[in-house]
């Protein structure tokens, strides 16, 4: 008889090393055998939890998603007002336990697979109209709610590029200057508001 959580923890295993081995074969060559050996079970079994590569993937992504969803919300949930909500938001999308190689190597396959992967399209989907939104509500009590959403869809995009870019350097991750990019971004469109509200 199994022990009562083993399923849980055995897919825990096969989500990080899910993630490992992206990061060290690319998704492409990487098999479903050998993430289960690397996980410590079968390949039968990662197949009966998972069902295919495909669905491995996206399931590994909804773990990283909650994981984001909790930095972001642990940071929003002490700042006292917008300008702090959305750094918080910012220093959130880069939070050491996923801006780091071998989760910015699985979160570039999920980008690619979205393309063709109805499934993995639509959470990606979710997850970028949630940091707009996000963005948005506290862009707006700096400027119209037009040009709020238009500046939230340039932070998100600078995210998403300081990750991509980072996924194509041979080099440590340095998180504080990727937040101080958009920072600079979001400061800099800010000030311009104010200054032509004034």
């Amino acid at each position: 008889m199994p022990k009562i959580g083993m399923e849980a923890e055995r897919r825990r295993s096969l989500i990080s090393a899910t993630v490992e081995a992206i990061h060290e074969r690319g998704y492409c060559d990487v098999t479903v055998s050998q993430i289960a050996k690397r996980a410590g079970v079968s390949g039968g079994l990662a197949h009966h939890y998972f069902g295919s590569k495909d669905q491995l993937l996206a399931e590994t992504m909804r773990h990283l998603l909650r994981e984001l969803r909790t930095a972001i919300r642990s940071r929003v949930a002490r700042a006292t007002t917008p300008r702090a909500r959305i750094s918080a938001i910012i220093e959130g999308n880069f939070s050491t336990e996923q801006f780091q190689p071998a989760a910015i190597a699985a979160w570039l396959a999920f980008y690619v697979q979205s393309l063709t992967t109805s499934s993995n399209r639509r959470l990606l989907q979710i997850y970028s109209a949630r940091l707009v939104s996000n963005l948005t509500h506290d862009l707006r009590s700096f400027m119209s709610r037009a040009e709020a959403q238009r500046i939230a869809e340039g932070t998100a995009s600078m995210i998403d590029g300081v990750w991509i870019r980072q996924a194509l350097r041979n080099s440590p991750t340095d998180r504080e200057t990727a937040i101080r990019l958009v920072e600079d971004y979001v400061e800099t469109q800010i000030c311009q508001h104010q200054t032509g509200a004034a």
